[in-house]
């Protein structure tokens, strides 16, 4: 019987259990998709529900009581700014926990937590991945015909230096050759 068991303790005390959480929802709002255990993943998934929730609401109290929790403001303001809208429509199930196995320090049961979104959302994901790639291989390419430019001015200099008298002296051009350095117990001595 599970008479008064309201949570999982997951073996720590009360202080650690809720610093664990709200590092776990904190991270599952910034990258909407973590890894961790199967229990952190249940446990973590009741308290980013309400959390959803509050935000939704969009007040100045529910604000409040998420910052409490939420370890970081950027996302907290990422949270009632984009991930609430989401779920405008939806009441609850906002998280999904995946199971993808075992680990193999330990054997624990992991799984991944993330944030559902409908197919409009992720084919719209899709295509801002997509431009971002496009738009990142332009800039190579663009970065590629700088260093050749570059290559081709800094081998015409070189041409150029290459015909200049070089300044200094060489050993092997004569002159005083400065003495050897020997080194003693208290230090270097020239000479």
């Amino acid at each position: 019987m599970r008479h008064r068991k309201d949570h999982r303790k997951l073996s720590r005390t009360a202080s650690h259990r809720r610093a664990v959480l709200r590092n776990l929802v904190t991270a599952l709002f910034q990258y909407e998709r973590i890894e961790t255990t199967v229990a952190k993943a249940k446990e973590a998934r009741r308290l980013a529900e309400r959390l959803i929730t509050f935000a939704k609401r969009g007040d100045v109290a529910a604000r409040r009581h998420v910052a409490r929790f939420v370890m970081r403001p950027e996302v907290t303001a990422r949270l009632f700014a984009t991930i609430a809208p989401w779920y405008e429509d939806r009441h609850g199930g906002y998280t999904r926990i995946l199971r993808i196995g075992h680990r193999l320090g330990d054997a624990g049961e992991t799984a991944y937590l993330e944030l559902v979104k409908t197919a409009e959302q992720k084919e719209r994901e899709r295509k801002d991945r997509i431009a971002a790639a496009e738009a990142k291989e332009k800039a190579l390419k663009g970065a590629e015909r700088k260093k050749e430019k570059k290559g081709e001015a800094k081998a015409e200099e070189a041409a150029g230096e290459a015909e200049k008298p070089k300044r200094g002296r060489r050993r092997d051009e004569g002159g005083p050759v400065p003495p050897a350095k020997k080194r003693t117990r208290t230090g270097v001595k020239i000479g």
